[in-house]
């Protein structure tokens, strides 16, 4: 006679203590702990950033099924298959567009992008921009991590000048992106900048982010701590983390174009840019109501 599986109880979420008793954690309800553990490197800072954007969304108070996660390719690019929401792991540099036409089909969703520097800012950059100009109601968050982590360390449009990477073995002599000014001067409705340290500042940037009515761009800077950090001999994780408790300045609404990085210089940080406008999908609609009004 078959043997009839057990009757597999319901687990308790949340924070309450009956999770607690249950012995889980009390992100497990928005984390696919089937999947880990996960790919990241010990101390590598993505994981932080994946773990302040679930209390985000447990902070907005909005409902799960109305968030939608997309990713590209890469280190960060994974988190859409660790979050127990809607996820998409898309094609390299290809994220915006697909999050766009999610928007777009179902305006109801939160859709965020959840990707890194390599993805959104290289070969995703010109998605990247035109979703900054049209003012798509879509939040994009950008894990900075100044190189290409996934594939061997090479050096990214986001590379300080001077950092060594296994492609600039001598420094990089590009200069880099300012991610927060490139967005901003596009159009974006909302731009803000942290660090992996800046964890509960993150976390209220992600949930202010989630409820923009406009473009909305996070970038937290969190430099490789195996390629990056090992290349240019920058200690452990904790040292990087200490570099950060030393040498970032919050800068609310400081100017986007002084926002530049340098290798192992002051970084600025905060909430740059928060204003309203119409979104690409207002106008859209403002046209055909007075074309057929």
């Amino acid at each position: 006679m078959k043997k009839q599986p057990a009757e597999t109880k319901a687990q308790p979420a949340g924070n309450s203590p009956e999770a607690l008793a249950a012995d889980t954690h009390p992100k497990d309800r928005l984390l696919r702990a089937d999947r880990l553990p996960h790919i990241w490197c010990p101390t590598c800072g993505i994981g932080t950033c994946v773990a302040a954007f679930v209390e985000a969304i447990e902070e907005t108070g909005i409902p799960e099924e109305k968030f939608a996660v997309v990713s590209g390719i890469g280190c960060t690019g994974r988190v859409a298959g660790y979050v127990k929401l809607d996820s998409f792991h898309t094609t390299h540099g290809r994220a915006i567009p697909f999050a766009t036409g999610l928007h777009l089909a179902n305006p109801e969703l939160k859709t965020i992008v959840f990707s890194g520097d390599g993805d959104l800012v290289a070969i995703g950059g010109n998605h990247l921009i035109h979703a900054a100009r049209r003012n798509i109601d879509i939040t994009v968050i950008c894990v900075n991590n100044f190189i290409y982590g996934m594939t061997g360390g090479q050096l990214a449009p986001t590379t300080p000048q001077n950092a060594r990477t296994t492609t600039s073995p001598y420094g990089a002599a590009e200069h880099p992106f300012n991610v927060p000014h490139l967005v901003a001067s596009c159009g974006a409705s909302y731009v803000a900048r942290w660090t992996a340290l800046h964890v509960r500042r993150m976390k209220r940037a992600f949930v202010e982010a989630i409820n923009k009515h406009g473009f909305s761009f996070v970038e937290v800077i969190a430099p490789c701590s195996t390629l990056y950090a090992r290349k240019n001999r920058l200690g452990s994780g904790y040292d990087l983390m200490k570099f950060y408790h030393d040498h970032c300045e919050v800068e609310h609404g400081a100017d986007t174009k002084e926002l530049d990085i340098g290798f192992q210089t002051d970084i600025a940080v905060g909430k740059f840019v928060d204003i309203e406008k119409p979104t690409f999908l207002d106008r859209t609609n403002e046209i055909m109501a007075a074309r057929h009004g």
